[in-house]
């Protein structure tokens, strides 16, 4: 064995890794990216979910993006006023009210109030079952298809086919509004937690159609218009609409309407 030629190997390997590290030294300097501290401090506090619920590419972009000052400290819907307030403290601005929301299915119409045109049985998917024959089973063309789509998108476990139609269980809710994007029907809406009504329907048909399909779909009559003192009531293509903002949860068009279904969202 040449011990002389181990040396040498010894000594040019050393001194080829010496030089790499001086390399990759110099470079972790020259081309170092300067992160703003108060971005890592707010990333900190995030839950990290990585929903997107607050339009950002998960909560790094959030943290970024507040950190610019192109998002709102309280912008993140899972982490509402305790996490706003956090981050409104690391930015050193005042952190704004915070509007605690959920998401409202605007559907009741389970397997006891809608019959069925006839038995489906290919892929469960509501994306798919839209484009069968009369776009499902069910008599009512609007209603939800009951096959979980939002089920699957949602990452906290907040909602759930009961009966043949979605529900949300609002104190699990985060309003990340993956569940929304999910259904092919657009039957699910946020709202704020704290609203008193909501209108379990989004039929577009006329009083008669929808009376066919389902025994309590709106029909768009505008008792509930009429009733409403604070004129937060809007009919549209036969179905009846809360803005939110307007209503000061009286009741009324809770009581008038017949078809009963106006919601107290305590009892949803």
């Amino acid at each position: 064995m040449n011990i002389s030629a181990i040396l040498t190997a010894l000594i040019v390997v050393g001194a080829v890794g010496l030089i790499l590290g001086m390399f990759l030294g110099i470079a972790s300097i020259v081309f170092k990216v300067e992160v703003d501290e108060r971005e890592e401090a707010v990333l900190g506090v995030l839950p990290g979910n990585n929903c997107g619920g607050c339009g950002y590419p998960g909560c790094s972009g959030l943290a970024a993006a507040i950190a610019k000052g192109e998002a709102a400290v309280n912008a993140c819907p899972v982490g509402g006023e305790t996490v706003g307030g956090l981050i409104a403290e690391i930015m050193g601005v005042e952190a704004g009210e915070t509007v605690r929301m959920t998401a409202f299915v605007q559907c009741a119409g389970d397997c006891e109030k809608t019959q069925k045109n006839y038995e489906y049985t290919g892929v469960e998917d509501c994306g798919m079952v839209k484009y069968v024959p009369d776009g499902g089973a069910k008599s009512c063309n609007h209603g939800c298809l009951g096959y979980g789509n939002c089920v699957k998108a949602c990452p906290f476990d907040a909602i759930h086919i009961v009966d043949g139609i979605a529900k949300v269980d609002r104190e699990k809710c985060k309003a990340c509004g993956k569940c929304v994007a999910a259904c092919p029907k657009n039957l699910i809406e946020l709202i704020p937690y704290d609203a008193k009504v909501a209108v379990a329907c989004s039929s577009k048909d006329k009083g008669p159609v929808t009376m066919k399909a389902c025994k309590t779909g709106c029909i768009g009559c505008g008792l509930c218009v009429k009733a409403c003192p604070s004129e937060a009531i809007t009919v549209t293509d036969f179905n009846a609409h809360i803005d939110q903002s307007k209503c000061t949860g009286c009741g009324a068009c809770k009581e008038k309407c017949p078809k009963k279904i106006i919601m107290e969202m305590s009892s949803v």
